[in-house]
Formats: C-alpha cells, sequence, structure tokens
C-alpha cells in the first residue's frame, strides 16, 4: 500500500461510549496509588535547575544550589509546578476491574484549569508519590465540539515521609475529535506573525523582568491595588515545547518513547498512536507541536499545554514575592488556546490583605493575554508573606486525611517491594 493510500483511508471515528461515562461517575471518591513513574523520581539539584528553564525560569532559588543554601530554606528548593515532573511509582494491590478508569477510547482531552495548595518545599533528596482520584464528573453541549465530558481529577502528591507537598485539582474536558473538526469554530484565527520592531517590544518587557529574591517583601508593605509587574512568554515555538519536555514535562501515564519503546508504547495503548500524512502511527500528543495535525481536528495551529501556563504563572508570582513568601494556592482557567507563534504578557494586582492564624495573606488575580487581546488564563491566588514584626512565613498545614493515606499507601509499596525482593532472592537460591 502506498503511502498516499494510506492517507487517503478515512480514520476510525470514536464516540463517547455510555458505559464509560457511568463508570467515570462511579470512581468519584475512589481514589488510588500513581503506579507509573514520570520524568524523574527523586529531586536533584540538576531537575530543579533544568525544570525551572524548561518554562524560561532562572530564578536562582530553583536554578542555583549554593544560593539556596544561604536562603531561609536552607537550601535549593523545587519551583512550584515540579509535580508535573517528579514522581516514583509506588506498587499497590491491583485495582479491582469495576475500579478502573474507563479508558475513552479516541477520545480528545484538554486541560481547562487547575487549582493547586502548595503545604511543604520539595528539596534535594525528596522522592515524589502520588496518588489520584475523581471529585467530579458533568455532560455538557460544547460550542467546539459538541458532546462534552468535564472531569474534575485530584492528584496528591507526598513524599517519602507521607508529607504532603500539594494537591492539585485538574478540571479536563473530554471531547469527540471528529465532531471538533466538523464544527470548524477556529477556521477564522490567523497565525500570528511579527516584524523586528513587534520583536523588539516583547525585548523590551523581557528587559525590565526582576526576580525579587533576597530582596524581601513584607505583608506591611503590599497595598490593595498595586500592580505586580509585567511578564512576557512567547511567541511560542515549537523549541518551546521540546525544550519544556526536556526539562521533565514526560505527560505520563501515556509516555511518548521512541524506537522499540515506542513500539511496546503502541501496543499498550493503541488508539492514543494517530497516522500521519506518511502513514506512520505517532502520538496525538504531537497536536502541541504538529499544526497540520492540530488542523486536522480543526483547530488552527498546535498549542500549548494547559500546565505550561501554570508554569508561567506561578513563575510570574515567585519573581515577585521572593524567597521568603510562600505560594499557598493558585487557581487558573484555560480559557484559549495559545497556538505556536502566540506571544502572552503577565499582569496582575494584589486585589485583598488578611491575616489569618497569625499567617499574613494577600490575594492577587493575574492574567495572561495574548497578542490578540484575549486573556487566556485568568486565576487568581494566595501568597503568604512574612511580617515586619519578626514574623516569618508559617507553612499551612496539609489535609490530615491525605497524609493518613499517604502513610498507608507507602507502608503498602514497602511490603510489595519487600515480596518482590524474597521473591527474587529465592529464584536466584
Amino acid at each position: 500500500m502506498t503511502t498516499s493510500e494510506k492517507t487517503e483511508k478515512p480514520s476510525e471515528i470514536y464516540t463517547f461510549r455510555d458505559e464509560d461515562i457511568a463508570r467515570a461517575r462511579d470512581l468519584v471518591g475512589v481514589y488510588h496509588a500513581m503506579t507509573q513513574r514520570e520524568q524523574y523520581t527523586r529531586a536533584s539539584p540538576d531537575i530543579m535547575r533544568n525544570f525551572a528553564r524548561s518554562y524560561g525560569d532562572d530564578n536562582p532559588l530553583f536554578t542555583d544550589e549554593e544560593y539556596g543554601a544561604e536562603t531561609s530554606w536552607g537550601g535549593q528548593i523545587a519551583p512550584p509546578m515540579v509535580n508535573i515532573a517528579v514522581r516514583k511509582e509506588l506498587l499497590a494491590d491491583p485495582v479491582p476491574r469495576e475500579q478502573r478508569r474507563p479508558s475513552f477510547r479516541g477520545i480528545h482531552v484538554f486541560v481547562s484549569g487547575t487549582t493547586t495548595h502548595w503545604y511543604r518545599p520539595v528539596l534535594d533528596g525528596d522522592t515524589l508519590y502520588g496518588f489520584h482520584g475523581t471529585e467530579k464528573v458533568e455532560e455538557k453541549q460544547s460550542e467546539f465540539a459538541g458532546r462534552s465530558l468535564i472531569i474534575t481529577g485530584l492528584q496528591v502528591q507526598f513524599n517519602q515521609r507521607a508529607e504532603v507537598v500539594q494537591t492539585q485539582r485538574v478540571i479536563t474536558i473530554h471531547t469527540e475529535r471528529h465532531e471538533s473538526k466538523k464544527r470548524k469554530k477556529y477556521d477564522s484565527i490567523e497565525p500570528a506573525s511579527y516584524t523586528p520592531d513587534d520583536i523588539a517590544r516583547i525585548d523590551e518587557i523581557y528587559a525590565q523582568e526582576q526576580v525579587r529574591g533576597a530582596n524581601t517583601r513584607y505583608w506591611e508593605d503590599v497595598e490593595v491595588g498595586e500592580s505586580l509587574g509585567t511578564m512576557a512568554k512567547g511567541p511560542l515555538t515549537t523549541t518551546d515545547m521540546v525544550v519544556f519536555h526536556s526539562g521533565g514535562y514526560g505527560f505520563a501515564p501515556y509516555t511518548p518513547c521512541a524506537s522499540r519503546l515506542a513500539y511496546k508504547n503502541r501496543q499498550r495503548i493503541a488508539p492514543f498512536y494517530i497516522p500521519n500524512e506518511q502513514g506512520v502511527p505517532d502520538v496525538a500528543q504531537r497536536i502541541h507541536w504538529d499544526s497540520s495535525y492540530a488542523r486536522s481536528i480543526g483547530l488552527p495551529a498546535a498549542y500549548d499545554y494547559g500546565m505550561m501556563r501554570d508554569c508561567w504563572l506561578s513563575h510570574y508570582l515567585t519573581d515577585w514575592m521572593g524567597d521568603d513568601a510562600w505560594l499557598e494556592s493558585m487557581s487558573s482557567q484555560m480559557r484559549k488556546f495559545n497556538y505556536l507563534g502566540d506571544t502572552h504578557t503577565f499582569t496582575g494586582e494584589v486585589v485583598g490583605k488578611r491575616t489569618e492564624g497569625g499567617r499574613h495573606l494577600v490575594d492577587v488575580e493575574l492574567r495572561g493575554t495574548s497578542q490578540r487581546g484575549e486573556v487566556t488564563c485568568p486565576a487568581t491566588a494566595t501568597i503568604a508573606l512574612p511580617s515586619r514584626a519578626g514574623v516569618a512565613v508559617e507553612l499551612p498545614d496539609a489535609p490530615a486525611e491525605f497524609e493518613q493515606l499517604a502513610a498507608q499507601m507507602l507502608e503498602r509499596d514497602a511490603e510489595l517491594r519487600g515480596e518482590r525482593r524474597a521473591a527474587r532472592n529465592g529464584a536466584a537460591s
């Protein structure tokens, strides 16, 4: 069969299966150990630095081991969004068939928003684990893709001491690929283009950006209504996407890979591999760097990850707040696509100041705005700041029920690893 014959063959049309939707609803409130590893399993100075640099962050608190040792944290710490790059697999008992997550075969998934709470820093040598579950399932009709399913999932990340590092609620929109292509909602969007003067104006923003760093920002000095400044991101390129992955975003459980590993992965999750224009099975994830594939499902160009913009939003906040502060929470929405070639500017302002149990907090609103003037990623956040009264930042308490569940999962993981070692030693003798 020739290449043209392969590409002209109609692709299989996938639609929602009612049993998958019912299964998703049955799993609300059920939590399971995350049994697949991410790109990395243990934090190190190199991993923390490379992950920060993957989204354009040169804050020395995240990138310089020697600098971190001189801060109140006593060492280099990981950027807030490191959960998308670092996680070791947990050994766990098999999930009962009736509790297995539905496959949603051939259904496209978009991240529409996240809410993250941070409870303690990730330090050099920390191993991270996680468990996850579903909190909410809603069925809706979408303007973009017709029938849609909105699922709010919860991921809890904890360290080797069963201390919860963070919780993250992720809202994903599941759509039928053929419907999004048929509706052609985004056909009128033109790819961005730039003159040298345009690039110079973006460069002016970059030149003015500053990391607050060791210049402590005190709660008393912050005023409601004050600006957090301006940060630039873009123009977005394919290189940006490659660097983001090379810095640690591994996209588990899909874990794109090469050669024999890709073959094995294709046997495991065949619907994730969609033939390209040469008839070669390639990951559906290439929608983030392959504009021709993006156009085949109704979009004008490849686009970024929602998690990349969460990294940008958190970068904007950590640059402003300084070394001695703590980013407690951030809630974001992904309202518009961010296509290759798009440029974003990030702005924000303080909208509230308060004390809570002796802790000094500020609330901010922030957003990323594209060169089209569209706010694609509005967000809110809460930051704990030190006080001039000599009160250092106190970290928030993690949910006790999650730490208890984390301890149980680590205990079971240790038991199963012990059984595995004993079986290997027995076989060897």
